[in-house]
Formats: structure tokens, C-alpha cells, sequence
């Protein structure tokens, strides 16, 4: 996911053209699972406690903070950012399927 992500971040400072729907939207979906995991990582490791999950409100914050702040604080300070209710969406998509295969005991999985 974080190679994907860096990828696309790559392509695009080298302008180098990707489709709209990669363009735009894909790290929109990535960010919050990225910034949600390397959060669970170093608490897991603070804590040591590596059952840690972060709870759904950590997760509801995070995606109502990142949207509010990315789709309508810059966008009104800064010409360069521009409001788009898709991301909103996307923000929460990332989150809640982050927060869901985290819910997955990997021991009831593999039996």
C-alpha cells in the first residue's frame, strides 16, 4: 500500500501522466489506512503490545479532521487546493476498511 502510494507521488512530481481516476483519487483512499497503521505501529511498540487496535472513534476523528481540513480549511486559504466531496468519501472508505481487516483474527483466517 505504502509502495503505491509513494509510486503515484513519484509519477506525479515527475509528471508523468496517469489516468484521472489514479491522478486524483487513489491516495485520497490510501492516506488515512497509511497514517492509521504507522499510528497503530508505534503504539503497538510503546506499548508492547502488539493486540493493540485503535478504537472506531480514532478513526472517525481522523477522517472528520483530514476532511475538514484538506476539503474545506485549505481550499479557502490556498488557491492551489481545491474542494472535492469525493475525497470526504474517500477518507472515510480508507478509514473504515482499515479499522473492519483490522477487526480480522488472522488465527480464524488460516484455520
Amino acid at each position: 500500500m505504502f509502495l503505491t502510494a509513494l509510486t503515484i507521488y513519484v509519477m506525479q512530481r515527475l509528471r508523468v501522466p496517469l489516468p484521472d481516476l489514479v491522478n486524483n483519487y487513489v491516495n485520497d483512499l490510501l492516506y488515512l489506512p497509511l497514517v492509521l497503521g504507522a499510528i497503530e505501529f508505534i503504539i503497538r511498540r510503546l506499548k508492547n503490545d502488539n493486540s493493540f487496535k485503535l478504537p472506531i472513534t480514532v478513526v472517525v476523528f481522523l477522517a472528520s479532521f483530514y476532511s475538514f481540513y484538506f476539503e474545506y480549511y485549505l481550499p479557502t486559504i490556498d488557491p492551489r487546493y481545491t474542494a472535492d466531496w469525493i475525497d470526504v468519501v474517500l477518507y472515510f472508505l480508507g478509514g473504515f476498511a482499515f479499522f473492519f481487516i483490522e477487526k480480522i483474527d488472522i488465527r480464524v483466517v488460516s484455520e
